[in-house]
């Protein structure tokens, strides 16, 4: 069955603040286990949706108990595939994620929709789902209830780290009125031919 995790947060910042902040989000200090992001695919479609597929690298060490029972050459570094769709009309950053390498010890997907709130302006909502999974015979659940509880922590973090890329975009626009929204245009800007084998 594996395990299921879901969260709504509401952030007191305008869509288009909160999709800035998304692409800007690393390197933060909340983050360091993030390191490196690279964009695969970017394309504008004709109906004027932003498709991305990007890859993140991140570390992640096993708990005392599991580097017992694994390998000690396994890889502390874990590849996520994060795809994306950003929808201007509707106001809405729909992400995918999960991890390439490391998927029959876990594998975690996760889909985040950040929503623009018609009658709140300066509000925006994030949606949360995870699902949690362990191919791992006997040890399945031990794995998977480690996976949420980190997963858990990963997102404390992760909305920190939003909330510092934030900052740092309304102290860079009081300094330069109007740069954040010159960024948030040109975000069409780039566009490749090879398109990926699945989207949201």
């Amino acid at each position: 069955m594996g395990k299921y995790f879901f969260s709504e947060t509401d952030i007191k910042s305008a869509w288009d603040q909160v999709l800035t902040a998304f692409w800007q989000r690393y390197p933060n200090p909340y983050s360091t286990h993030v390191l490196t992001e690279d964009v695969l695919f970017r394309e504008v479609t004709p109906d004027n949706l932003l498709l991305s597929r990007r890859l993140l690298t991140k570390t992640s060490r096993l708990p005392r108990w599991a580097e017992r029972v694994f390998p000690g050459n396994l890889s502390h570094s874990v590849y996520i595939i994060e795809d994306s769709v950003v929808d201007l009309r509707n106001r809405s950053l729909t992400t995918l994620t999960w991890n390439v390498n490391h998927a029959k010890l876990m594998r975690v997907v996760e889909r985040c929709v950040f929503a623009g709130d018609q009658d709140r302006p300066v509000w925006t909502r994030i949606t949360r789902e995870a699902w949690i999974s362990s191919g791992v015979f006997g040890l399945s659940r031990p794995i998977q209830e480690f996976g949420l509880a980190r997963f858990r922590s990963n997102q404390v973090k992760a909305m920190k780290g939003l909330e510092h890329a934030l900052s740092n975009l309304q102290k860079a626009s009081a300094v330069c009125p109007g740069d954040s929204a010159e960024k948030h245009k040109n975000l069409n800007s780039a566009s490749k031919t090879q398109k990926p084998q699945q989207y949201i």
